[in-house]
């Protein structure tokens, strides 16, 4: 049975731990991967223990808060970590309810796990799957998980270790560049982007450093976005956030508007024109694809599509940067595909990748975005990045299969309409 809505990974609530407990217990129950008299099935159930011990998450539906799933991070040394070594964080007791099986929850569970982990400052992950578990093998390789047989071990079943490590990200101040606000306003070396609410990227505050006065900097940032005519936005999740800044905003009411994974991948030029390289032959699709250095209307029209927003505004934003704009054109000469590339250093940012409605599922994405890291690497680019909602998982596999892995995650944090609840 699917899911009613999109899957949310959070941390489990005091009153859900033994549901969790349940769940967890019956998915390898039913996965005959323990007797439910078993005493590892007890284990399986104590999930109040691992709550306290560990980094207990939960995989929900976000339309009726129903509960799907679970992992279990454990930092090295700790009770539930059985291989981790120094710096890495492992995944123990990956569960889905058996009758929300299908509908892509365990893979949303890794996902968030491996967030977690990375926005804990680990780089490094590691976890234990049985031979059986074919189906997660499977979705771990997928992930970028990397079979380890010399760390493989055995208690009454044998153990097979895989470890994951994230890529170095480009950091906000790059993905800033090649995505700036119209105007940056510093509030005690907090960038505050005003761009009277026309994209989150260029509409929020980047908050890499400590206050001395935290709240009276919350208010001077919302006191812009109120002069801005948009919603008051955080970009929350990056190093050097200052350590109350998310229970600030809780207090204030801020809401998760939504979480971006930070994909990334290494440029070989000489990978051009190779099967499996950027531009390879075989990612293209019927029809050419042309490329400027600005963006002119036909782009403008392709990338809005649907989107509405001020036409200027988004002008403004996305020509900030230097960046390519392509459009891809199908036989019949019209356009159906439009990205743009951003340079900044030794990175190519991609954004505003939009296929047209009626040839979307025809491999224009995939050809637009290789054609896309082609132009970039022509260009002296040598890594890539793009900025993709947790939740959208036909971008995140579309991205993964051409290479990108996540380097970092981070949220953004919206304060809901009505009066501000901040002290002035």
């Amino acid at each position: 049975m699917s899911a009613a809505g999109p899957v949310v990974v959070r941390v489990a609530r005091d009153d859900e731990i033994e549901a969790v407990g349940a769940l967890t217990a019956r998915a390898y129950v039913a996965d005959r991967l323990v007797d439910a008299r078993h005493w590892y099935a007890d284990e399986l159930r104590d999930a109040r223990s691992r709550a306290v011990r560990a980094t207990l998450l939960v995989a929900v539906d976000a339309a009726t808060d129903d509960l799907l799933g679970t992992v279990t991070l454990a930092a090295p040394g700790t009770r539930y970590a059985e291989v981790a070594r120094p710096d890495e964080v492992e995944l123990r007791m990956l569960a889905v309810d058996p009758a929300r099986r299908g509908a892509g929850v365990a893979e949303h569970l890794v996902r968030g796990a491996l967030r977690t982990a990375v926005a804990g400052g680990a780089r490094d992950v590691v976890l234990s799957t049985l031979d059986p578990m074919t189906a997660a093998q499977r979705l771990y390789a997928r992930l970028g998980f990397v079979s380890r047989p010399e760390r493989d071990w055995t208690d009454e079943v044998t153990m097979r270790v895989r470890t994951w490590r994230a890529p170095p990200a480009p950091g906000v101040d790059v993905e800033v560049a090649t995505w700036p606000p119209l105007r940056t306003v510093d509030v005690d070396g907090w960038r505050v982007g005003l761009s009277r609410g026309v994209t989150r990227r260029a509409s929020s505050t980047v908050a890499p450093c400590a206050v001395a006065d935290l709240p009276g900097a919350v208010d001077r940032v919302e006191a812009l976005y109120d002069a801005d005519g948009a919603p008051s936005t955080f970009r929350v999740g990056d190093p050097g956030n200052p350590p109350g800044l998310a229970a600030e905003l809780d207090r204030r009411g801020y809401a998760v508007a939504s979480l971006t994974d930070v994909l990334v991948r290494d440029l070989d030029p000489g990978a051009r024109g190779r099967a499996g390289g950027p531009g390879a032959a075989g990612d293209a699709a019927p029809g050419r694809v042309r490329v400027a250095d600005a963006p002119d209307d036909a782009w403008l029209d392709g990338w809005l599509r649907g989107k509405g927003g001020a036409r200027d505004v988004s002008r403004a934003i996305v020509g900030a940067a230097p960046a390519l704009y392509l459009t891809a054109t199908d036989e019949a000469g019209d356009d159906v595909a439009v990205i743009r590339a951003a340079l900044a250093g030794e990175w190519v940012g991609l954004s505003c990748l939009q296929v047209a409605p009626a040839v979307r599922r025809s491999g224009w994405g995939r050809s637009l975005t290789a054609a896309a890291l082609a132009a970039a690497a022509e260009r002296g680019a040598r890594r890539a990045f793009l900025q993709v909602e947790s939740h959208n998982a036909g971008a995140l596999r579309l991205y993964e299969a051409l290479g990108f892995r996540l380097a970092h995650g981070y949220a953004y944090r919206e304060l809901a309409a009505g009066p501000s609840t901040g002290s002035r």
